[in-house]
C-alpha cells in the first residue's frame, strides 16, 4: 500500500467504544439517488488501523487520519453519515469484507495493481505513494544495497513487501509482521536493522532523531478507494464525482496538508 496487509491486532483497536458501529451487512438501504448501501443513511467505509496518518485513532479515541476525513468528506458529499469497521487488511485487498456485505468501500491506502483490480473496483487514484527504508540514526546504511546480509521488516502482503524481496540483496533476510505496530516495535528492539513501507508512514516513525529515513524508492504506486467488482458502477461513479469535487473547492488540498509535509 502501500499494500498493506494489516491484521487482526489491529482489529480489536476500535471495537465498541468507538464511532465505528458494526455493519448490519444488509444491503438493502439505498442512497435517494439509487445506490445500494449496507447500512441506511451511512456510507459505511472498511479500513486497517493503525497506518498513521492514513487510518489510527485519535487523542478522542475517534478514528482518524486522512482516509478518514477524506471518506467523512465524500459521505457529507453525498447527505450521508461516516460508519467504520475495523477489518484485516487480508479481508480488504481481496475484497472478502464486500463480498459479505460488511461495508461499501474500502479506504485503507491501498495500492491499485492489476491482480487487485481482478476482484475490486477502483476509484481514481488520490495519492501518490514512495515505499522508503528507515534506519537507526546511528546506521551507516544509505540505500537498499547497504541491507546486505541484514533483516528487513516488511508489512505482511505489501508492496513494500514485493518491493524488498525483488530488491533487496539475495543475503538480505526479509522479516514479515502482520501490522505496522509489530513492525516499528521490532525496530525499536532491535530485531530488525530496517523497515521497508510507505514514506509518509515511516517518516512518522523517525521518533525524533532516533531513526530516519535512509533512502526513498519511486514506484509508481498509486492509492484508490475500494468497492464491489460487480454492481458498484453508480458508486464508483459517485465517490469519483466528490473526489472531484474536493480537489476542486481545494478541500482536498487542505487534507493533505493537514496530514503530510514535503
Amino acid at each position: 500500500m502501500l499494500n498493506k496487509a494489516r491484521t487482526a491486532l489491529a482489529a480489536v483497536l476500535a471495537v465498541g467504544a468507538l464511532t465505528a458501529t458494526a455493519c448490519s451487512g444488509g444491503g438493502t438501504a439505498e442512497t435517494e439517488s439509487g445506490i445500494p448501501l449496507v447500512n441506511e443513511g451511512a456510507l459505511t467505509v472498511c479500513s486497517n488501523v493503525p497506518f498513521e496518518p492514513f487510518e489510527y485513532v485519535g487523542d478522542d479515541g475517534e478514528y482518524t487520519g486522512f482516509d478518514m476525513d477524506l471518506t467523512r468528506e465524500i459521505a457529507a458529499g453525498m447527505g450521508l453519515e461516516l460508519e467504520v469497521q475495523n477489518a484485516s487488511f487480508d479481508g480488504l485487498q481481496s475484497g472478502t469484507v464486500l463480498a459479505a456485505n460488511q461495508c461499501d468501500l474500502i479506504a485503507a491506502a491501498v495500492t491499485i495493481t492489476p491482480e487487485r483490480e481482478k476482484n475490486l473496483a477502483f476509484s481514481d487514484p488520490y495519492y501518490d505513494s514512495l515505499q522508503s527504508l528507515l534506519v537507526s540514526s546511528e546506521s551507516k546504511a544509505k540505500s537498499l544495497e547497504d541491507m546486505a546480509g541484514k533483516k528487513i521488516g516488511i508489512q505482511q502482503g505489501t508492496t513494500g513487501e514485493t518491493y524488498a524481496r525483488d530488491k533487496a540483496p539475495s543475503d538480505t533476510e526479509v522479516i514479515a509482521y502482520q501490522t505496522d505496530a509489530e513492525l516499528f516495535q521490532a525496530l525499536q528492539a532491535g530485531n530488525i536493522d530496517a523497515v521497508l513501507q510507505d514514506l509518509p508512514v515511516n517518516l512518522g516513525h523517525t521518533d525524533g532523531d532516533a531513526f530516519t529515513i535512509a533512502a526513498t524508492f519511486p514506484t509508481g504506486e498509486v492509492y484508490g478507494l475500494a468497492m464491489k467488482k460487480d454492481g458498484s458502477e453508480e458508486l464508483v461513479k459517485e465517490v469519483n464525482s466528490q473526489l472531484a469535487a474536493m480537489r476542486e473547492n481545494g478541500k482536498y488540498t487542505e487534507l493533505y496538508n493537514k496530514y503530510f509535509t514535503e
